[in-house]
């Protein structure tokens, strides 16, 4: 896909691997759509990207876990861009490593909607508009937990595997369609989402995101007869 023009939808942008391909994508001069929870945080992502190039910047901030608010996000990014190319499902939270029974009702639940379900209705409220693009691509970021089973991670685990299943019957559905649907499966990456969760990594040893961010800018701007359709990534 040659990127210039392009439109693309981030979640999670506002930090992390999310924002580090918003910065990428501007070099890029693609047209952005960044949903995050944080405003603040989005505002400073949004002022980076047009330094960077960006033809079009715009900011959503949105709890996506919200169904609700997820939709009016999607319904006021459809009216803002004329035409949606790139979907990057990016947002996600980390379950604290711990056996199941001491895993408390609301991360189960706050996992379980952020990760998988949320990223479902992002999907298949994008889908439509997608499909109405010349080319489109759905890559979905989601986890080395999504194809490895690791200890003390059941529910994380759960919500990743969730999206690989997602993932792969996505690819089956949308085969004769203008869209080409990834999977990423990285290891650790170094940001802030283990310390949100009260786990203490030693995250800098963990996968860089703008690298990580390097290789998805890679996948999207393959030729039309290439496709990486799963990328697993060690750091």
């Amino acid at each position: 896909m040659i990127l210039k023009n392009k439109s693309a939808v981030v979640t999670g942008a506002s930090d992390g691997i999310g924002k580090q391909i918003a910065l990428k994508l501007a070099r890029e001069g693609v047209h952005l759509a960044l949903i995050g929870r944080d405003k603040s945080k989005l505002q400073a992502v949004e002022k980076e990207t047009k330094k960077l190039g960006t033809p079009k910047v715009k900011i959503y901030p949105c709890d996506i876990s919200k169904t609700d608010n997820l939709r009016k996000t999607i319904k006021s990014i459809t009216s803002d861009f004329e035409n949606i190319n790139i979907l990057l499902n990016v947002a996600g939270i980390w379950q604290k490593v711990n056996p199941l029974e001491k895993i408390d009702e609301t991360t189960v639940d706050d996992v379980i909607q952020t990760n998988l379900i949320a990223l479902i209705h992002c999907t298949r409220l994008l889908l439509p508009y997608l499909k109405k693009s010349e080319e489109a691509v759905i890559i979905n970021i989601s986890s080395k937990s999504g194809v490895v089973a690791q200890q003390g991670q059941s529910v994380y685990t759960a919500s990743k595997y969730g999206v690989t299943g997602f993932t792969e019957v996505l690819k089956v559905d949308l085969k004769d369609t203008n869209i080409r649907v990834a999977g990423v499966y990285q290891a650790g990456t170094n940001t802030k989402m283990f310390e949100k969760s009260g786990d203490n990594f030693p995250v800098q040893k963990f996968t860089n995101p703008a690298d990580l961010a390097d290789v998805i800018v890679f996948m999207l701007s393959r030729p039309k007869k290439i496709w990486l359709h799963e990328v697993r990534v060690q750091y």
